[in-house]
């Protein structure tokens, strides 16, 4: 498995439009994307930031996973994510060096990326995600 970059790093908010607000009038950063994402239950917004991004996350759902991440930390940073070349095969890598993983497969992600999280326990608490490294338009 090569890391490539961070892909994003993910900071779980309350609510993405003053989130935006914020990042945008106190850094002067501009938001390129907003986009729920129906099955993981969120709404993001993307900010790049040099060659990585910033991704808010809000929960569409009381129940959903930031939302019960909110309500036990607060907001905040919930997990870091790396662009790698092939999530599968770095997922059957990681597997079998002990890592233990969320997801078995990847998924569709935000942005139209392959995604796939690595559990915290394994990775010195951390929720990390591999993203399918995106091809930059020539």
């Amino acid at each position: 498995m090569h890391v490539n970059s961070i892909e994003h790093i993910a900071i779980a908010v309350k609510n993405l439009d003053e989130s935006i607000n914020f990042y945008e009038n106190t850094f002067g950063l501009k938001c390129y994307l907003i986009e729920e994402v129906v099955d993981q239950k969120v709404r993001t917004a993307f900010f790049n930031v040099g060659g990585t991004k910033i991704e808010l996350v809000e929960s569409t759902d009381s129940q959903g996973t930031i939302a019960k991440f909110i309500e036990k930390h607060g907001e905040g940073i919930h997990h870091i994510a790396f662009a790698v070349n092939d999530v599968e095969s770095s997922l059957k890598e990681l597997e079998s060096k002990g890592i233990k993983l969320i997801d078995r497969t990847p998924r569709p992600g935000a942005e139209g990326l392959d995604i796939a999280f690595l559990h915290p326990k394994s990775t010195l608490g951390v929720l990390t995600e591999l993203c399918k490294e995106k091809l930059k338009d020539k």
